[in-house]
């Protein structure tokens, strides 16, 4: 086996096990594509559990230091783009995909800024922060998946559009781990928010906060809605199997978003997921929805991502 090809099978692993939503969704991708996806998705997992001393987002180190750690992850993700010399497999599957991308420098930068937030404890005072932070981890990934896809970097209304999607996932993910993250001392909803609810960070752990943690989640879910709609609209400039692929990803994540806005407080009981059944679903609604017409509208009132990262 050719060393991309050992790259290719071992990102494939990863995904396999880190992300069963993006492993099904990657599916509908053609070949190249879906091999460039995973070799992308292993270094972004690995970023996010070397940040938070997990692995594949699981368990936690014992005296893990995020300083440390982050140091680590910019200086390997330096070494990966800017030498030939060895590093690790997830940083060498990022050396590969750059390379046959010409992925910007900035996204894969403005990836580890929130990362850095991360680890610094950071926690968002204002919507506007919760947004900017829901680019740094998940916006800037969308627009490295355009690249991936054949979007000339160029093009920055798809980019914003991919930057869209990613904010709509993220936003999904907070909330269905609000409580978990709550368990681990993290908090990702915006002060003014908690403020309103007249609740403080160590409020969100308590079990009789849940109604109030399901209205939260419901304004997540809402907040996510107008980006998903905007990021339909970009995928219709995408590869028939590219388009396909992300209107799947965005029927599940959205699928998990708003069944979590469905179950209220009964949200965080077990873990919400999608079923085979639900996933086979979603991947007929984008077939649907793949091959129609998504109406055409401006970004009006949403968050735009900094030109400069």
């Amino acid at each position: 086996m050719n060393p991309r090809a050992q790259l290719v099978a071992a990102a494939r692993d990863t995904i396999a096990h880190g992300s069963q939503s993006f492993a099904a969704a990657s599916k509908l991708f053609a070949p190249a594509t879906r091999e460039r996806a995973w070799l992308l998705y292993a270094w972004c997992r690995a970023a996010d559990d070397l940040t938070d001393g997990q692995e594949l987002g699981h368990g936690a180190a014992e005296a893990h230091d995020p300083a440390a750690a982050h140091r680590q992850l910019v200086a390997l993700t330096a070494a990966a783009l800017d030498s030939d010399e060895p590093v690790p497999v997830p940083f060498a599957a990022l050396r590969q995909v750059a390379r046959e991308t010409a992925m910007p420098r900035r996204f894969i930068d403005a990836h580890l800024a929130g990362f850095a937030l991360d680890a610094a404890g950071w926690r968002p005072q204002s919507e506007d922060d919760l947004l900017r932070y829901c680019y740094h981890v998940a916006g800037a990934v969308g627009c490295m998946m355009a690249v991936v896809m054949g979007i000339d970097p160029a093009d920055e209304d798809t980019l914003d559009r991919a930057s869209d999607l990613g904010i709509s996932f993220q936003l999904a993910n907070i909330a269905r781990d609000l409580v978990p993250d709550a368990d681990a001392g993290r908090c990702y909803l915006p002060a003014v928010w908690l403020t309103e609810a007249g609740l403080s960070k160590p409020d969100l752990a308590v079990p009789s906060n849940r109604p109030a943690l399901a209205r939260m989640a419901a304004r997540l879910v809402a907040l996510s809605r107008p980006y998903r709609d905007s990021a339909r609209i970009g995928a219709e400039r995408l590869p028939l199997r590219s388009r396909l692929a992300v209107l799947a990803a965005d029927g599940i994540y959205g699928a998990i978003g708003e069944k979590v806005a469905a179950l209220g407080a009964q949200a965080w009981d077990q873990r919400v997921r999608i079923s085979g059944a639900g996933k086979l679903g979603q991947f007929g609604l984008a077939m649907a929805r793949g091959f129609g017409s998504a109406a055409a509208a401006p970004r009006t009132g949403l968050w735009t991502r900094p030109r400069q990262s």
